[in-house]
């Protein structure tokens, strides 16, 4: 067994016991750490793997969240929802679990320590799906609530960062009779490391702009910018 071998396999067996999860399949992991800039060296990358692990993320969340919290309406279970689920927290996740350290990417990514979190994020889906193919469902659904279940913890008791896109389009709804419109001003930055700048408008009128790794990112950044605008600095208030 060749040294490059040798370190992948120790590589892998270290992921796995930050992830909590020893795969039957070890392969399925090994293709879910394969960034898209290096798909042709490896004969394909994580997106198929991403692809899938968003949709059982969406569904175990759903699912979790209608159990556990019977009493809230269904605008409050999104609002829940589209947080845990948002790249940025999943990118918190993934840098926790030190998923940055065993990610297979091409040459231009070889900073670590600056993968964008959208990198990050989409790995962490991937591992999902691999998990699902490599034991099935009921496996998926306890990694993802034992590395997600604090979160959304925090997220119901309004402790972690709001969607402000979410709570913009409620003020707008109740009190402008009318939806905010996200546009990109300005995008910078090579394919893997784009900052996008955006601006919000509503009725025509622009209500504030933002920056971000991420077109949502960036939306997210706008809209907390025109919820400070149209007076509602503190968007945990539920008289929105």
């Amino acid at each position: 067994m060749t040294t490059q071998v040798t370190d992948r396999c120790e590589s892998l067996k270290k992921c796995q016991e930050g992830l909590g999860y020893s795969f039957k399949d070890v392969t399925l992991l090994e293709r879910a750490l394969v960034h898209t800039s290096c798909r042709l060296e490896y004969n394909g990358s994580n997106e198929r793997l991403e692809f899938l692990g968003d949709a059982i993320l969406g569904m175990v969340i759903s699912e979790h969240l209608y159990k556990t919290f019977p009493e809230c309406p269904e605008g409050e279970l999104t609002r829940i929802k589209s947080v845990v689920v948002s790249q940025a927290l999943l990118a918190k996740v993934g840098k926790r679990l030190k998923l940055g350290h065993y990610i297979t990417v091409g040459k231009g990514l070889s900073d670590r320590q600056s993968f964008p979190r959208s990198l990050i994020a989409n790995v962490f889906e991937a591992i999902i799906a691999a998990i699902y193919l490599d034991r099935g469902l009921q496996a998926t659904h306890d990694f993802i609530l034992t590395h997600l279940g604090e979160e959304i913890k925090l997220v119901s008791k309004d402790e972690h960062e709001k969607n402000y896109k979410s709570l913009l389009q409620q003020y707008c709804q109740k009190h402008l009779t009318t939806t905010p419109h996200y546009k990109v001003i300005k995008q910078e930055g090579p394919d893997h490391g784009k900052t996008f700048e955006v601006m919000v408008v509503i009725k025509d009128e622009e209500y504030g702009r933002g920056k971000g790794n991420s077109k949502k990112e960036a939306e997210q950044s706008a809209a907390k910018a025109a919820l400070q605008a149209v007076g509602k600095g503190n968007p945990a208030e539920d008289s929105l």
